[in-house]
């Protein structure tokens, strides 16, 4: 076996065995009941507060866009809780550990919180097949894998952005609920969930370009119109390319937090 495909085998096994904590806790934090009733309640009683925005300016168009993008912002949301629980390893004084340990940090990380973008993916999908169509938005059955794969590009690029949010916030856990929300409101705001992107200034709209969410969402709405295949793929390529940046920038900034911290034995990872 070379040394990259042992190196690949390495990042699953690590991935793995965090993706089974990520799975505990979420056992631990919902029942099928609380997360049915709670957290998708939650959820698509927001969509439908925004959704009905729409409604009472009596704009069929307005409604439509406003449902289709807190839909899928419901994906957005659920993922960037990513910034929050990353720094529950500081909490559970488990962080110096993972600094000594010969594995790269950041994959441990990636797979800590995998709970978020997989119940994402799930609460925005109902969303969009189940509560959209009282609201005049409809997706074919030939459609649905696609939109599938678009919500799915969606939460789990957003998720390598708050990855890359929650490597700064280890370091200063206190505020990690500051950036949580305001990562997921600017996102919301400036990504085309509310308002169109071309709204903002020209310097939002360079940030937004930067969001996962933007690109996964223009995609959406394109799939919702009908638009043609490449209408459809062009910023679903974007979503992509835009989270395995985040992704790669994520990964960087844990590998360099865990090497201050072995340089300094550890301290900065006190509880």
């Amino acid at each position: 076996m070379d040394i990259t495909a042992s190196r690949v085998v390495d990042v699953t096994r690590v991935v793995r065995a965090a993706a089974a904590n990520a799975l505990a806790d979420f056992r631990a934090t919902y029942t099928w009941y609380s997360w049915t009733f709670g957290w998708l309640g939650r959820m698509l009683c927001q969509v439908t507060f925004f959704a009905l925005i729409g409604s009472f300016l009596h704009s069929a168009e307005q409604t439509r866009y406003l449902v289709l993008g807190n839909s899928v912002a419901t994906c957005v949301i659920e993922a960037m809780t990513v910034v929050v629980s990353t720094s529950w390893e500081r909490a559970h004084g488990t962080l110096a550990l993972l600094a000594a340990a010969p594995s790269e940090m950041g994959w441990v990380f990636v797979g800590r919180s995998l709970q978020w973008p997989v119940s994402g993916c799930g609460t925005s999908l109902v969303a969009l097949l189940v509560l959209d169509p009282l609201f005049g938005v409809h997706f074919a059955a030939a459609q649905v894998p696609v939109l599938v794969l678009l919500v799915v590009l969606t939460a789990f690029g957003t998720y390598g952005f708050g990855l890359f949010l929650g490597a700064f916030v280890l370091a200063a856990p206190a505020v990690r609920n500051i950036v949580y929300n305001a990562a997921f409101l600017v996102t919301m705001a400036i990504s085309g969930v509310q308002v169109p992107t071309s709204y903002w200034p020209f310097g939002v709209r360079l940030v937004a370009e930067a969001l996962p969410a933007t690109h996964g969402l223009a995609a959406v709405r394109a799939l919702a119109d009908g638009a043609s295949p490449a209408a459809i793929t062009r910023p679903a390529l974007y979503a992509a390319v835009t989270g395995v940046l985040w992704l790669t920038a994520a990964l960087t900034a844990f590998r360099l937090s865990a090497q201050r911290a072995r340089r300094h034995d550890g301290y900065e990872f006190a509880v």
